[in-house]
């Protein structure tokens, strides 16, 4: 019974936050048109809402373990839900992010991820999309910002494994910028399908940043290795079963 009324009530979350993401768009659209200050300042206020809903409705918080990183880094995060991209975001002090080009057409998130100068990359050849990445990247390298990527490329359910992919290390390489990873057992409580909103603590953790000097196949898998390691001992930490093979 109780996963009964846990699961109506993360109904009730749901659409209580996109119902709002479209309201609140919509409010925003014309200030955000004018000032990417208004744009960053509407998608913070939308973070901070649905942080509040999921505490009320869900009994779903988040903490925020190590030292949030400041100036012009790359941020490499494990991803599982759209709540690490709010946390990420809505942590740092200016965050952007790279992301697929078919967000680009989403209503409301679209419209807002451009006014912030996101770098939209279309999936497909590698090299294709690396050089769209780069000069997607390289618009706002004069505008000091903390870029989020997510290195395996899309969610990646726990207990599950996709290899990294060599992007952000290639941008810390290319732009000069320290790589900043960060492990979360996100979605232990908040899973990529399905409606259900476990109640509990989402982690965050942010480690140092990763050492300079390295190739780009070097720095991707020390990435993987801190990312998935410690995102694994998270996961462990909130009560998941990591299977062997995919512990690092």
């Amino acid at each position: 019974m109780a996963y009964v009324f846990q699961y109506i009530r993360s109904v009730i979350f749901v659409i209580l936050m996109y119902a709002w993401m479209l309201v609140l768009g919509i409010i925003g659209a014309i200030p955000a048109a004018l000032s990417r200050d208004w744009a960053y300042k509407f998608m913070r206020f939308y973070c901070v809402s649905v942080f509040w809903l999921a505490r009320v409705l869900c009994g779903l918080t988040y903490e925020i373990r190590g030292k949030v990183p400041t100036g012009s880094v790359i941020v490499a995060s494990k991803h599982q839900s759209f709540l690490d991209v709010m946390v990420n975001f809505y942590t740092v002090e200016r965050g952007n992010f790279v992301m697929k080009k078919e967000l680009k057409w989403a209503p409301i998130l679209g419209f807002y991820a451009m006014r912030i100068g996101v770098a939209p990359v279309k999936r497909g050849a590698r090299s294709k999309s690396m050089k769209e990445m780069v000069s997607g990247v390289e618009k706002e390298a004069d505008t000091p910002s903390q870029l989020i990527i997510y290195p395996q490329g899309t969610r990646v359910p726990p207990g599950k494994y996709l290899p990294y992919k060599v992007g952000a290390a290639v941008l810390c390489q290319r732009f000069d910028r320290p790589c900043i990873p960060v492990a979360t057992n996100v979605g232990v409580f908040w899973n990529k399908r399905g409606l259900y909103r476990k109640p509990g603590v989402a982690v965050f953790e942010y480690f140092e940043p990763l050492q300079k000097g390295l190739s780009v196949e070097e720095m991707t898998t020390e990435m993987e290795r801190v990312i998935e390691t410690n995102s694994n001992r998270l996961m462990a930490e909130a009560g998941f079963d990591v299977p062997p093979q995919d512990a690092s």
